[in-house]
């Protein structure tokens, strides 16, 4: 099928109440028909539900039909987009290992592992998107992890994925990508030879701001890296808090088995039932949702680059931006997010163009019906020092707009009263 017809029917079988849409599984046990019963699926000899902190029947219906979008194997929903990145990472990594990570993505992301996981013995390298090609002198026996945005926040860059990916299997490296600004209907980087998909599922899949979420999605390329892979011992070798269980030699993706069995186990960064159902639903509209946010946003990016107040716009569907020619030849089709931005040269302008506008909130999430307006080096990449923010490509005039599903014209109308 199609990914429209995908985003509608993949992952939910009617049960006996016929119901069009999937119900709401609000259970956090589940009860067995036996002790023998209970034994076989803790012993994974047979499959079902135990609890809702390891699976659930609503998101397992969100789980498929996302893993379908993506190409992927399998689908972990976690509580958060953060909560899948730190999953993904102590799925990989332990003390004295180190992961590679660009040095534009999202400002959450970069506190984490910059900071937060130093505490747990794991470090961070930093590269360059737009020169990738410096990628392989990075990597190293501990390297375990490559970690880019298949299209970054807020600076747009559309990467070489090709290039990376070869570098990353010459070395055996696992390759983490966050898709969350382009989404499958855009992007599929496991189709482009990627091992893992995290999504923030808050953003344009929920596409109305109403629940958090996140989603990690596996794919075989992966569970081949793994296998055999000295890198990845644990993967090899039994676990001893699972009876000896040794993930590679299971039926079931590595990767994903493991993230269910071992970190939601352990850590609990389990979605609600509640937003997989929201998630869900969103699903049946973003490939519409998507067309419409491009539309605008590109419209929008047309309309900046003839703003003298301007200095420039970043927005990869320009045909004059420098991440156009890499966004034609790794997206999907015609389409290009709802995201961009754009740098008026100073704090005061930016700060009064945020200030005044109309229509658009001043808001840090983005993928919303509704236009967003943020100044990204006072709030999501606050944490940031200087120099941290310029090696991230962002200035203190720089905004960014997470372009909503209103009229064109009246967010035209919107940025011209603010916009010389």
């Amino acid at each position: 099928m199609k990914k429209q017809s995908l985003s509608i029917h993949e992952g939910y079988e009617k049960d006996n109440q016929k119901t069009m849409a999937p119900p709401i599984y609000l259970s956090t046990a589940y009860e067995f028909d036996s002790t023998q019963h209970a034994a076989d699926l803790f012993a994974l000899k047979q499959l079902g539900n135990i609890y809702t902190r390891l699976m659930n029947p609503t998101n397992a219906v969100f789980e498929k039909r996302l893993a379908s979008l993506e190409g992927g194997t399998a689908c972990i929903s976690t509580s958060s987009g953060m909560a899948a990145i730190f999953g993904t990472i102590i799925n990989l990594c332990e003390a004295g290992d180190n992961i590679i990570v660009s040095s534009g993505i999202y400002g959450g992301t970069t506190t984490l592992t910059d900071h937060t996981i130093k505490r747990l013995g794991i470090t961070t390298k930093k590269f360059d998107l737009t020169k990738v090609d410096s990628l392989e002198k990075l990597i190293d026996d501990k390297t375990k992890i490559i970690l880019f945005e298949s299209l970054s926040n807020p600076t747009t860059v559309v990467p070489d994925i090709q290039t990376i990916v070869n570098i990353a299997d010459k070395a055996g490296v696992i390759t983490v990508v966050d898709n969350t600004v382009a989404t499958p209907i855009l992007c599929n980087p496991i189709k482009l030879g990627c091992d893992i998909v995290v999504h923030s599922t808050s953003k344009y899949i929920n596409g109305q701001g109403t629940a958090l979420g996140g989603a990690i999605i596996d794919s075989k390329n992966c569970a081949k890296k793994l296998k055999n892979n000295d890198k990845y011992k644990h993967f090899s070798e039994p676990d001893m808090s699972y009876h000896g269980l040794v993930y590679n030699d299971l039926p079931f993706p590595a990767f994903a088995t493991r993230m269910v069995l071992a970190i939601l186990r352990d850590i609990g960064i389990t979605a609600s039932p509640m937003n997989s159902w929201l998630m869900t639903n969103s699903l049946e509209t973003l490939y519409l949702r998507i067309k419409q946010h491009s539309d605008n946003a590109l419209c929008v990016a047309k309309f900046l680059t003839k703003c003298q107040d301007v200095k420039v716009v970043n927005y990869p569907g320009l045909e004059n931006d420098k991440n156009h020619k890499f966004a034609k030849k790794y997206f999907c089709g015609e389409y290009f997010s709802g995201l961009l931005s754009f740098d008026v040269g100073s704090l005061e302008k930016a700060k009064t163009i945020v200030d005044n506008i109309k229509l658009f909130s001043i808001v840090v999430n983005i993928g919303d019906s509704k236009s967003i307006i943020t100044h990204p080096a006072s709030t999501t990449h606050q944490q940031l020092s200087s120099d941290e923010l310029n090696k991230a490509g962002i200035s203190e005039g720089l905004i960014r707009l997470s372009i909503g599903l209103e009229h064109i014209d009246d967010l035209i109308d919107a940025l011209k009263k603010v916009i010389k």
